[in-house]
């Protein structure tokens, strides 16, 4: 799962390390030659100015030694003189030791945006081939931008720090999902309602069966409501489900208005003290504007505790325009993704995250009942090794 955007990411961060590498190696070499060339000059000034300084003192010494005649103000050193003769040798012998290979240490090397920029293309385009919409794209790389332009990295270092930025920026990305049990559990006045919805062949009515099959596991009661009532077969598919559960689906005829259905069922749920409803309705194209306007009939008449989007994993940008039209439509509170184990990009969940600001609450990952798992931020970003 996951794994085109994992192996691009480490790949791009790789790239950038290695060349930033590369680059200060270089650019470093330069500068430090130039320093070390600067203080071998510096060095050859002192050791002129030291030899001539000697070379005044060596006389004065002569002289002293023969009994010339020596004016009382140059019987004595200066306070420079004396500096020279004591501790500017030294220091010399000092900078003498200095080898080429300690001046040519690697420093930090600053970030422009310039450097930026050279790679920000390439991270966009990634982003982009797996399924990241392009304002989450965007606002990756604008951030990823503020972390760590205009800061200082050895090459070390800067691995590390893109690596982090980007797990620092997905979390940010990525609402944190709730518990759909406790919730359930939670409410005092049961049934608690479910209304699903999504567009045609997304896995919505599996999905169903899924929820319904991991409350019977903690030992909550479920009811279905069949409310899809205009795709052929829809009803005898949800009912087959039921069947294998255990679990009674309430269904009216074809063309029936699904808002009634819906309405029946939280009432029989009422009556015999079942814990959940769960709602299918009808897919519906996110732009068919008058279908979906449809699902806010159904909406407001069950007065559903939670509405949740079911949307494919795999189908990246479409998903996210998906979930977008459904949630500015009828308003959504949570999200699952199916079809997550054929998902080899893992953007989609980055995108309808960011667009809806709701949390993907589930993972469809096969087609058994038992194949659906919690998501959970932190094994999102395990997965892409951040």
């Amino acid at each position: 799962m996951f794994g085109k955007l994992k192996e691009k990411l480490k790949g791009w961060i790789s790239k950038i390390s290695e060349d930033k590498s590369q680059e200060e190696g270089v650019e470093t070499s330069q500068e430090k030659i130039k320093e070390y060339e600067k203080e071998q000059k510096s060095i050859e000034e002192q050791n002129i100015k030291f030899k001539e300084t000697k070379k005044k003192q060596e006389e004065k010494l002569k002289k002293i030694e023969e009994h010339e005649y020596i004016k009382p103000e140059e019987k004595v050193f200066d306070k420079e003189e004396r500096e020279i003769g004591e501790k500017v040798i030294e220091d010399i012998r000092k900078e003498k030791k200095r080898s080429i290979f300690e001046i040519l240490k690697l420093k930090k090397r600053f970030i422009s945006e310039k450097d930026f920029e050279k790679y920000s293309e390439d991270l966009e385009t990634i982003l982009l081939e797996n399924n990241v919409a392009l304002e989450v794209a965007e606002k990756i790389i604008d951030e990823l931008k503020d972390k760590i332009v205009g800061k200082d990295y050895n090459s070390k270092e800067i691995e590390n720090q893109i690596t982090n930025s980007l797990k620092s920026i997905i979390e940010e990305i990525l609402i944190e999902p709730f518990d759909l049990i406790t919730k359930i559990k939670e409410k005092d006045l049961k049934p608690f309602v479910i209304l699903f919805c999504g567009i045609n062949g997304t896995g919505k009515t599996t999905t169903i069966a899924k929820i319904s099959n991991l409350l019977k596991k903690q030992k909550l009661s479920s009811i279905i409501a069949a409310a899809d009532t205009f795709r052929a077969a829809s009803i005898e598919q949800i009912k087959k489900h039921g069947d294998k559960l255990g679990v009674k689906v309430i269904a009216h005829d074809y063309g029936t208005d699904p808002a009634s259905v819906g309405f029946d069922a939280i009432k029989y749920a009422e009556k015999n003290r079942i814990d959940c409803v769960l709602i299918d309705t009808a897919g519906r194209m996110h732009t068919a504007k008058n279908l979906l306007k449809e699902m806010e009939k159904v909406k407001r008449i069950c007065k559903p505790d939670l509405t949740i989007f079911v949307g494919e994993s795999t189908t990246g940008n479409d998903a996210t325009e998906q979930v977008k039209a459904f949630n500015e439509t009828i308003g959504i509170d949570a999200i699952i993704l199916s079809k997550a184990d054929v998902d080899e990009k893992g953007g989609t969940a980055l995108s309808v995250g960011y667009t809806t600001k709701k949390p993907i609450i589930y993972l469809g990952t096969g087609q058994e009942y038992d194949d659906i798992e919690k998501f959970k931020k932190e094994n999102f970003i395990k997965s892409l090794d951040l």
